[in-house]
């Protein structure tokens, strides 16, 4: 008698996933940095509430139409989708307000948006979501222009160190417990340190402005005082926890434009 071998199993052959399947979202976003990409699309990295900073391909971002939209601090309601969750993906993007072209005639608007843009994209670790910075982000550009909006921007770099673990303690000396005549700052621990604390090594320290423990800037030299200690933390715990990376430049430039308006000096 004869016998039928059994048929071998058919093998699977690989397949795209379903549409169902597809990896999408939309969500307004603050876009950070634009770069070409090929002939005529761009990679966006745009900041968004609940996926932090997120990168995806624009496809015409480079033409006509769309490059004049697609500038650093701009609103935009994205649609993002991708094959795979850990594929960079491609934008469709629609403006919602263009902030670089309400700063144009202000420079110091058009010098902190490049600033804000530029320390976002520095530090931010992609795809991890910051909603309360967000939020204060947003905040502080729609600001743009505002009489004490540099005032503002001094506020955000501390929420800014603090949302990457960087934060000061400035409640209490570190020395000798004191919350009273507070006058520095440890520039190794971000901790405050009275006159007293400080003895022979108060031209060690930072100087301690009102204005970063929440009260009032009471002049220029206050706020770049201020913008002196958060630039200290920046570039001396934070960009090296980054792998030792060079703040960029963008917040260099606005200190230097808040100093020219001032008549003064800093080194940030």
């Amino acid at each position: 008698m004869r016998q039928t071998l059994p048929c071998a199993p058919a093998m699977d052959k690989p397949h795209a996933p379903p549409d169902s399947a597809r990896m999408e979202w939309r969500a307004d976003g603050i876009l950070l940095t634009v770069r070409r990409h090929g002939e005529s699309a761009a990679i966006i990295e745009l900041f968004t509430e609940a996926h932090g900073r997120h990168l995806g391909v624009v496809p015409g971002g480079a033409s006509r139409k769309l490059a004049p939209l697609l500038q650093p601090g701009a609103q935009l309601d994205a649609t993002w989708r991708a094959r795979l969750s850990d594929h960079i993906g491609s934008y469709k993007v629609e403006l919602v307000t263009s902030r670089a072209a309400d700063a144009m005639g202000d420079r110091l608007s058009l010098a902190g948006l490049g600033a804000v843009c530029a320390l976002l994209s520095f530090c931010l670790p992609e795809r991890e979501a910051h909603p309360a910075l967000y939020a204060r982000t947003a905040a502080l550009l729609d600001g743009l222009g505002a009489e004490r909006w540099a005032e503002a921007y001094l506020g955000w770099e501390l929420a800014l160190l603090d949302e990457m673990g960087f934060g000061l303690s400035l409640d209490a000396c570190a020395v000798t417990g004191t919350n009273e005549d507070l006058a520095f700052i440890s520039p190794r621990t971000g901790r405050a340190v009275s006159k007293e604390g400080a003895g022979d090594w108060a031209d060690r320290l930072l100087p301690f402005p009102r204005c970063l423990s929440g009260g009032p800037v009471t002049g220029a030299g206050d706020l770049l005082d201020g913008l002196k200690t958060t630039g200290h933390f920046l570039a001396h715990h934070l960009a090296p926890s980054l792998g030792d990376k060079p703040l960029p430049a963008a917040r260099q430039r606005l200190v230097d434009l808040l100093v020219r308006q001032a008549g003064g000096s800093i080194n940030g």
